[in-house]
């Protein structure tokens, strides 16, 4: 990794602990409602020594795998119909955006009452809210694929199937993964609201269970700080899967 590339990421945070210092030194908060920044960062670090964070870390980061996975391909199957076929397009549009538009909060309470089980919920929310960015994405992609390409292939007698893996696919692939970058951290925030509704493990608990009976701020600050850390984290790993596949910088 270029030193150039780093050195902004580097400044960045710099400057913005920096604030957060300056911050709780000009307000004059107290710990327990704005804990300065190396405070929260000894509680990071006893918080995952001691294990309080790992399993809770652990629980969201399955959840957001397994709803960002089936949302993804939920998305994608669904864009390529969308694009393919514009009846597809006029029946199920209206659905889709309808949908996205409620709020995942306020649907929360009712995906409850369907499936008890706090993880099944929890990963139905995951798959919710990225379904519809990596569908659009998907349907965009599609739609842009150069037409003197598909000509192409249909003069070469290519099979719907190669034509799907060959040519559309590979060609839409910038605009699919585009739609994943913003999935992914959505993913991360499905999660949390669905822990916040009804589960008993997870980061999302665990910020309400500080912020609450435990009245832990540093330990609340820390949480947020995992939560952010996992979100990069997975948005990083699918840019790198982007500039591998696509080779995108």
């Amino acid at each position: 990794m270029k030193l150039q590339s780093v050195l902004p990421v580097g400044l960045a945070v710099l400057v913005f602990f920096g604030v957060w210092k300056l911050v709780t030194i000009v307000s004059g908060f107290p710990p327990y409602i704005l804990p300065p920044p190396e405070t929260v960062a000894n509680r990071f670090v006893e918080a995952w020594v001691d294990g309080v964070i790992t399993p809770h870390a652990a629980a969201t980061l399955r959840e957001v795998v397994v709803g960002f996975a089936v949302g993804a391909a939920f998305g994608v199957a669904v864009g390529y119909l969308l694009a393919r076929s514009r009846l597809a397009e006029r029946v199920l549009s209206p659905y889709l955006v309808a949908a996205q538009a409620t709020p995942i909060l306020a649907l929360a309470p009712l995906l409850a009452l369907w499936f008890p089980d706090g993880l099944t919920g929890t990963i139905v929310i995951c798959v919710l809210i990225v379904f519809f960015p990596v569908a659009v994405a998907t349907m965009v992609g599609i739609r842009s694929v150069d037409a003197g390409l598909l000509e192409l292939g249909r003069s070469l007698r290519a099979t719907p199937r190669q034509m799907f893996f060959t040519l559309e696919i590979p060609a839409a692939l910038p605009s699919i993964l585009g739609g994943m970058r913003v999935g992914v951290t959505l993913a991360v925030v499905g999660a949390i609201v669905g822990e916040w509704a009804y589960n008993d493990r997870g980061l999302g608990v665990l910020v309400n269970l500080a912020r609450g009976s435990l009245f832990d701020t540093p330990l609340m600050f820390a949480t947020l700080v995992t939560i952010a850390l996992m979100g990069v984290a997975l948005y990083a790993l699918v840019v790198l899967a982007e500039r591998r596949l696509v080779g995108a910088r």
